[in-house]
């Protein structure tokens, strides 16, 4: 049996938030229920794995709100910054950070996710 752990990103719309993420390269693997709007769905990105569940889950599940405040921050390595940033860019979403040389050896920007959480996007320079 593999055992793997991923995060499981509570959010507002799940349908928006797999066009977020598709655009970072993540694929659908799988999605409940399987007609209609999805209340969850499964992503993939080589060995990363993401869960999207609609805000609604854990107040039905654990009794517990979604608060409205950042909740997360998701550090993704992707091919070459600048160009991710102009494909989020024309696709509407917010870049929080442009593209600049960190001290630690790599190029990153900012973005936020539909939710408004921060997605940093790295490149090794």
């Amino acid at each position: 049996m593999e055992r793997k752990a991923f995060p499981v990103l509570y959010v507002g719309s799940v349908r928006r938030s797999v066009e977020f993420y598709a655009l970072l390269g993540y694929e659908q693997t799988y999605q409940f229920p399987l007609e209609g709007d999805p209340h969850y769905v499964g992503l993939e990105r080589g060995e990363s794995s993401l869960g999207l569940a609609h805000t609604s889950w854990p107040e039905a599940q654990l009794g517990i709100t979604v608060g409205t405040a950042p909740r997360f921050e998701l550090f993704v390595y992707v091919d070459n910054v600048g160009a991710q940033v102009e494909i989020l860019r024309e696709a509407g979403y917010t870049i929080v950070q442009e593209p600049a040389n960190m001290p630690w050896g790599e190029r990153q920007a900012y973005a936020f996710d539909p939710d408004g959480n921060p997605v940093a996007l790295a490149t090794p320079i």
